[in-house]
C-alpha cells in the first residue's frame, strides 16, 4: 500500500544527522508493515497531483502553527478536504492532527496552559499508552464528524477519529529516545519551563508504546479502524 507523506516541516540541522528528516523518520517508524512511501515536502511547495496520488496519506509534525500565515497552508487544507472527500485514509501527527481539524472546520490555538513535553500517558480508545509529546498548540474545537478517542486534563483532544476517514494524534509516536533527548537538550532550554524539561529528561530511560501506535496506524491505513 502506497502512503503519501505530506511533510510540513524539517528536522532542525543540529538534530538531522542522528535522526534523519521526517521523510526518513516515518518510514522507519512504520517499517515492516507492508507499506511503501513517497514524501511530498509541502512545506517547500511540493504537492502531489491530487488525493489519488497515494492510497493513504500521513501529515507530519512541524515547527509552524496551523493558524499561521504561510503560502503552503491554504493548498494543504484544500488537499486535506479533497482526501477526506474521496475517503482515502488519512493520519495526522501533532501539526498534522491540528491542520486536519482546522481544514475540516475545527479550531487550533496556542494553549494558555503551556507545554507538554516528554513521556506522557494517554488512554487511547480504552488502552493506556505512553508516548513522547512536544507541543504547545492544541485542537480546541472539533469539526463536525470528529470523535475524541483520547483526552487528558491538559489536552482535551489528544487523539481524534473521523469515522473511517481519518485518525489523528497530538503526541509524537515516531519520536524515539534519541530525538526527544536532542529536543530537550538543544531546543527546550529557555523555551520550555525548566521543571518540565527536567522531568522529561528524568524519564528518558523509560520505554514508550510507539510500536503499538505504529500498529494502530497500519491498521487504520489497511482496515480503516484502530482496534
Amino acid at each position: 500500500m502506497k502512503i503519501g507523506i505530506l511533510q510540513t516541516g524539517h528536522v532542525a540541522d543540529d538534530l538531522l544527522a542522528e535522526n534523519g528528516d521526517y521523510s526518513e523518520i516515518f518510514p522507519r517508524f512504520l517499517a515492516g508493515r507492508g507499506l511503501t512511501f513517497q514524501t511530498y515536502a509541502v512545506v517547500d511547495g511540493e504537492f502531489p497531483d491530487g488525493p489519488d496520488s497515494a492510497e493513504g496519506w500521513l501529515i507530519t509534525g512541524s515547527r509552524f502553527g496551523a493558524y499561521e500565515d504561510h503560502f503552503w497552508i491554504p493548498p494543504l487544507e484544500q488537499l486535506i478536504r479533497d482526501i477526506y472527500a474521496v475517503r482515502r485514509p488519512l493520519i495526522g501527527v501533532c501539526f498534522g492532527h491540528q491542520i486536519i481539524a482546522q481544514a475540516l472546520g475545527g479550531r487550533v490555538e496556542k494553549f494558555r496552559g503551556g507545554w507538554s513535553v516528554g513521556r506522557t500517558s494517554y488512554d487511547i480508545n480504552g488502552e493506556v499508552l505512553n508516548l513522547n509529546a512536544w507541543h504547545q498548540d492544541q485542537v480546541t474545537v472539533l469539526p463536525e464528524g470528529a470523535t475524541t478517542v483520547s483526552g487528558t486534563d491538559f489536552c482535551r483532544h489528544a487523539a481524534v477519529i473521523y469515522g473511517d476517514r481519518a485518525f489523528t494524534i497530538q503526541p509524537h509516536p515516531e519520536i524515539d529516545r534519541t530525538y526527544i533527548r536532542g529536543l530537550l537538550e538543544s531546543r527546550a532550554p529557555g523555551v520550555v519551563p525548566e521543571d518540565l524539561r527536567q522531568n522529561a529528561l528524568a524519564q528518558l530511560d523509560r520505554e514508550t508504546d510507539s510500536a503499538r501506535l505504529a500498529e494502530m496506524f497500519a491498521l487504520f491505513f489497511t482496515e480503516r479502524k484502530i482496534a
